[in-house]
């Protein structure tokens, strides 16, 4: 995570996960769930608030917030009109099926979720049971009303790789 001053990178983990979820009609959905440390996660809310996300039930709402990719990279996430930029600390591959899904619905919808959401040791599990277990996990969440969404526009530049 870094801000107008550069700062923040070293303060708390920031973890993202990307899926493509399909929907009964019209095309599939691009989601980015991000997480990030207890330290930071309140900084994140407000700068996602302000952008114009919601707890997350019914359809997300259209926000102020910009998902960045670059070279089949997910670079960064700006919000509060550009001042506030998140950035992963560690490189986020997005899939061909990912990024068409971004493309075909002009955004991705960014998904924040409280620190511990994900489970410790999740990424030691057998795939199915991670997704399971993750899935299961993001529910738990969303049903206490800890989780944010909203529909981010999507900038790329495959070019730059």
């Amino acid at each position: 995570m870094a801000d107008e001053t550069g700062g923040g990178a070293e303060q708390a983990p920031m973890v993202w996960a990307l899926s493509v979820r399909e929907v009964a009609s019209g095309p599939p959905y691009a989601e980015a769930i991000v997480e990030v440390g207890p330290e930071l996660h309140s900084w994140l809310v407000e700068g996602t608030m302000s952008s114009g996300f919601t707890l997350a039930a019914g359809e997300p709402p259209a926000t102020t917030a910009v998902v960045e990719v670059r070279g089949h990279r997910l670079t960064r996430l700006v919000l509060v009109g550009g001042r506030e930029v998140w950035e992963p600390a560690s490189l986020v591959e997005v899939s061909p099926t990912w990024l068409s899904a971004a493309e075909g619905r002009a955004g991705v919808v960014v998904i924040v979720v409280p620190p511990g959401t994900w489970p410790p040791g999740l990424m030691d599990l057998p795939p199915h049971t991670r997704i399971d277990v993750f899935t299961r996990s993001l529910e738990d969440a969303r049903t206490a009303g800890l989780v944010l969404h909203g529909m981010a526009d999507i900038d790329t530049d495959i070019d730059t790789a």
